[in-house]
């Protein structure tokens, strides 16, 4: 499930904060509709969650074990993009 990059960088977003699927498009470069479709099954797998509030969707992720392993998967990304810099 998070293989995919987007998916990957919405949780991450989500980890720092809850957004709507709006705001989310815009950070990621994204329309709203793939958006909305990656939240989707992330949600169907239980990785976000939303909220209603008024109109708006407002999705988050609650559960401190998936911002833990987005933040292992980034740490662990990062030092082979460095190393691929460098090398």
């Amino acid at each position: 499930m998070l293989s995919a990059t987007a998916r990957l960088h919405i949780v991450w977003l989500l980890a720092e904060g809850e957004r709507d699927v709006g705001t989310l498009a815009a950070e990621l470069g994204q329309s709203v509709a793939t958006v909305s479709h990656h939240l989707a099954k992330l949600k169907l797998a239980g990785l976000v969650r939303a909220r209603r509030d008024g109109k708006r969707q407002i999705y988050l992720v609650d559960d401190p074990h998936v911002v833990e392993i987005v933040k292992l998967a980034v740490q662990h990304h990062q030092p082979q993009a460095e190393q691929r810099r460098i090398g």
